[in-house]
């Protein structure tokens, strides 16, 4: 039924959450896990940059590797094939771009996390991976 899950973390409870439902399914379905961090760029939040200021790639991957060791800290994955990936951009726009080039089945995301404003924008990404996602979404309160 599911070969192919994709779990969109950024290391809240809500994703550890819905990383541990994952990975139980992963285990019962034989299936592939891929656990994605998208870091925030000014870029994907609309802001130009004054020249010559950047967000330095060695950053971006210091803040995804950290979310995803916070995201495993403490979890047995088992036998369960995983792979980890992350990238810079919008998190709904990433998620999006990664469900329809990775043939996924299922993406399993909790309902809300850390976004960029706190409070005002809680639960938009996953609210917006529910509605425009081509596979079935698994939301985890």
């Amino acid at each position: 039924m599911f070969k192919r899950i994709l779990v969109p973390t950024d290391a809240s409870e809500a994703a550890r959450r819905a990383f541990a439902i994952a990975l139980e399914l992963a285990g019962n379905y034989d299936a592939r896990m891929l656990l994605l961090h998208v870091v925030y760029t000014p870029e994907a939040l609309g802001y130009t940059l004054s020249s010559g200021v950047t967000v330095p790639q060695e950053e971006i991957g210091i803040y995804g590797r950290e979310a995803l060791a916070a995201t495993l800290a403490g979890i047995d994955t088992g036998t369960v094939q995983l792979e980890k990936k992350q990238k810079p951009g919008h998190p709904a726009a990433a998620i999006l771009e990664e469900i329809k080039n990775g043939g996924f089945d299922l993406v399993v995301m909790g309902n809300r996390g850390y976004g960029p404003i706190a409070g005002s924008m809680l639960g938009s990404v996953s609210q917006r991976i529910l509605s425009k996602a081509e596979c079935s979404v698994m939301i985890v309160k």
